[in-house]
């Protein structure tokens, strides 16, 4: 009876270690200048499954990742990494992420993560952002959208 106890377990642990095994790891650049101009995320936009992680890396200094207030699913809290500080962090709930860099928001230098099959809530689009963001939110939605 132990014994088939204990297979049960190790057969209950195993199948918890295939989930998270099968989860990736996306990394996220912060640059002063990429390919679509100043003080950008690359990739902008990343789709990813629940599970999914994302590695936030400041390639240029001066930069970090925070979550947009308002600009997450309900019930999930927000981060905000230190200046300078690589972050690593895991997406579980589906849904839209809108992520800014605190210092250049002001710059428009936000990226939007789409976790899973989700729908693009429409109280993001009247979220009160700098004038600079607002732009490269908008072209976010719609590649999100599509």
């Amino acid at each position: 009876m132990k014994l088939l106890r204990l297979a049960r377990v190790a057969l209950l642990m195993g199948s918890g270690l295939s989930a998270h095994a099968s989860a990736e790891t996306f990394e996220v650049k912060m640059l002063n200048r990429g390919e679509k101009g100043p003080m950008v995320f690359e990739p902008d936009f990343l789709e990813i499954t629940a599970g999914d992680r994302v590695r936030f890396v400041p390639t240029h200094k001066s930069h970090n990742a925070a979550t947009v207030e308002g600009m997450v699913p309900e019930g999930v809290e927000g981060f905000k990494s230190r200046i300078n500080d690589e972050l690593e962090t895991g997406f579980d709930k589906p849904g839209f992420y809108g992520i800014k860099c605190s210092p250049h928001y002001g710059m428009g230098m936000v990226m939007l993560i789409k976790v899973g099959d989700a729908t693009l809530p429409q109280s993001y689009r009247t979220v009160d952002m700098p004038a600079r963001a607002k732009p490269r939110f908008e072209e976010l939605f719609e590649r999100a959208e599509k």
